[in-house]
Order: structure tokens, then C-alpha cells, then sequence
């Protein structure tokens, strides 16, 4: 009977640890219609060595039920030898589904998107690292060779001319993984850097860079440091196609199982509304609702951590620690979604304001 329930509690424990370990991984947003093409706009001058573009794309603002444009930027690689997989939309089950990009020995299957700047669909042909040391092609990356000497120059051939940001769905890209891509979707990768999520948050709370504002064009297409939205900033020539303005989307919720399986709390953009005093107490506010909601996951991790201790100490059938995560599963839920209204809340107190 007890090897019975050690087997049942151990693959319970399984399940619960590749739950928790992907939760953020499978966390992605499905949209109704595809974003707009990629924009038309030059490279930044590369900053230095070891640096390695990652090219601009459309990721969505649910608050905002838009597109925002994430401008393109240089960024150091995480490890010597890492390279970049961009982001892409893809047409699964009805719905355009964001996959996220990340670092890896290998570019992977980015969805055949012409990124341009050596990301032309498939691959990188932009620069390859040599030992320990990153050399750029000269043919497709903007390069200072007064600052940078690892260079060299490789003649590229454009077959996807095409600008469509999506894979599948009406009017979208027919490209499909190789087999070497499947492979190397199983190799070690790193997720975007800090730069690279400040930079994703800095382009979310810009509103000139909603799709709806700029119709494809957006006024900062590409900086040449990530993050850094006031030195060295790139506008877009021309979009990249005709804009057409979509409907509403869906989310789709991973279910997270406990509160350390939540991602941090995340940090709303500073308000900019030419009122001084206003925009610092906005801030005051802000800074007051992150620490109390950082503090309600701690309590909540902690009473759950609790139990699971008591789980082990008493030997408790699989069943009822079955009920128990499933409890904790819905404690975890509700909380984020609490967490969620009350950042929209006050964002939309904000707005308000501004008008």
C-alpha cells in the first residue's frame, strides 16, 4: 500500500515539476488577425564587439488590444558561441500565437520572416563567431570598421523578398521547420537578456509605437543600444505594407501552479505627462501597488510551502495532494488575475487623467 502511494506521489511530483519548469515557456498570446508588415528602415551602426542584432518586431499589448513595434537593437551575447532566434506569429488553431525569442549555439525556425540585416527567413547571414571572438559580414550588417576589425564580406542572396511579420493564416508565409531546426529546438537556450525585456517594456509604454498610431510605421525602428530610446534612434523609411486595423484577441493563460511559478511582477512604464507632481505621485502609486502585490506572492508562496512540507511529514494519500495543488493552482490563478486588474486599473486612472 505505502509503495503504492510513494509511485502515485512521485508521479504527481513529475507532473508538477515539468509544469512549473515550462509555465513561462508556454505562456504565449494568441491574436485573431496577423500584425503588420515589417517596417522599412535602416541599421544602427553596431556599438562594438561582441555585440549581435536582434531584428525588430511586432508584439502585442493586450491593455491596449494593439500591436506595438519592439524596434531592433544590438545586444552583447549572452555566452560566446549564442546566437539569436528572432520572435515570430504563427497561425495555430485558429489564432496567430506569439513564440518568443531566445539565445542558442543555433539560429532556429523563426517562421521564414524577413527580418532583414542578415535574418532573412531562415538562419543567419549576418555574422558567425570564430573561437571566441564574433565576426560580422560586412555585405548585410552596419559596421564601423574604424572600431570593429572582425569583418568580412560574404555576398548574400535574397530569395524572401516578401515583408509579411507571419507564418500561416491567410496571406501569411508557407515556411516550415527543417529537420536540423526541430533538432536544435531541443539544445540548451537562454532566455532574452534583462536589456532585452527593459527594451520590450520601454517600446510597450510607448504609444507612437502602437500600431494604431504609426500604421506600420513606427517613429523608432531600430536604437542602436537596447533599452536606449533617446540617443542613437533609427524612424522607419515606409511601412512595410498597407495597413489594415484588426478586431480584439485572446489571451492564453498558462495555468500557473503555484506563486513562485509566477513570473515577477512586472513593472509599469514611468508616466510622461508633462505634469511634474502629477507624474510623481503616479509613480509613488505604482511603486506602492508592485511592493504590496510582491508582498501578497510571498505570503501566498509561503502558506503553500508550508503545506507541501506538512504533505511529506504526514504521508498523505495521492489523492489528496492531488487536491491540494489543485487548490493551490486556483489560489495561484486568482491572484494574477487580481495582480493583472489592478495594474490595468490604475493604468487606465492615469489615462483618464492625461485627458
Amino acid at each position: 500500500m505505502h509503495f503504492s502511494r510513494a509511485k502515485s506521489w512521485m508521479l504527481l511530483a513529475v507532473m508538477l515539476l515539468a509544469v512549473s519548469g515550462s509555465a513561462l515557456a508556454q505562456l504565449r498570446i494568441s491574436v485573431r488577425f496577423g500584425p503588420p508588415a515589417i517596417p522599412v528602415y535602416e541599421q544602427p551602426a553596431c556599438p562594438g564587439d561582441g555585440y549581435i542584432w536582434t531584428p525588430g518586431y511586432w508584439a502585442w499589448a493586450d491593455d491596449a488590444q494593439d500591436y506595438y513595434w519592439v524596434p531592433g537593437t544590438w545586444v552583447m551575447s549572452p555566452e560566446v558561441g549564442y546566437y539569436w532566434t528572432p520572435a515570430w506569429w504563427g497561425w495555430e488553431g485558429g489564432a496567430y500565437l506569439f513564440h518568443a525569442g531566445y539565445w542558442g549555439p543555433h539560429v532556429g525556425f523563426y517562421g521564414g520572416v524577413n527580418y532583414g540585416f542578415g535574418y532573412f527567413g531562415d538562419g543567419y547571414r549576418g555574422g558567425r563567431w570564430d573561437h571566441d571572438h564574433f565576426f560580422y559580414n560586412r555585405e548585410v550588417t552596419h559596421v564601423d570598421v574604424v572600431n570593429i576589425h572582425n569583418v568580412y564580406n560574404e555576398h548574400v542572396t535574397i530569395i524572401n523578398n516578401s515583408r509579411v511579420s507571419y507564418n500561416g493564416g491567410e496571406g501569411g508565409l508557407s515556411a516550415r521547420a527543417t529537420h536540423d531546426q526541430e533538432e536544435w529546438m531541443h539544445e540548451r537556450h537562454v532566455d532574452a537578456v534583462d536589456s532585452q525585456r527593459q527594451h520590450e517594456t520601454e517600446a510597450r509604454g510607448n504609444t507612437q509605437l502602437r500600431a494604431s498610431v504609426n500604421h506600420g510605421r513606427p517613429a523608432i525602428a531600430a536604437t542602436e543600444r537596447a533599452g536606449d530610446f533617446h540617443g542613437h534612434v533609427v524612424e522607419a523609411k515606409e511601412a512595410g505594407g498597407a495597413y489594415n486595423a484588426g478586431g480584439r484577441a485572446t489571451e492564453t493563460k498558462q495555468a500557473y501552479v503555484h506563486a513562485k511559478d509566477l513570473p515577477p511582477v512586472q513593472k509599469m512604464s514611468a508616466p510622461n505627462t508633462g505634469n511634474a507632481r502629477q507624474d510623481q505621485r503616479y509613480q509613488q502609486q505604482q511603486d506602492k501597488l508592485a511592493a504590496r502585490q510582491d508582498q501578497q506572492r510571498q505570503k501566498l508562496q509561503q502558506r503553500q510551502d508550508n503545506e507541501h512540507a506538512k504533505l511529506q511529514q504526514h504521508n498523505k494519500p495521492a489523492e489528496y495532494q492531488q487536491h491540494v495543488e489543485q487548490k493551490h493552482q486556483q489560489q495561484t490563478q486568482q491572484l494574477a488575475d487580481k495582480h493583472t486588474q489592478e495594474r490595468e486599473n490604475l493604468t487606465a486612472k492615469q489615462s483618464n487623467k492625461k485627458h
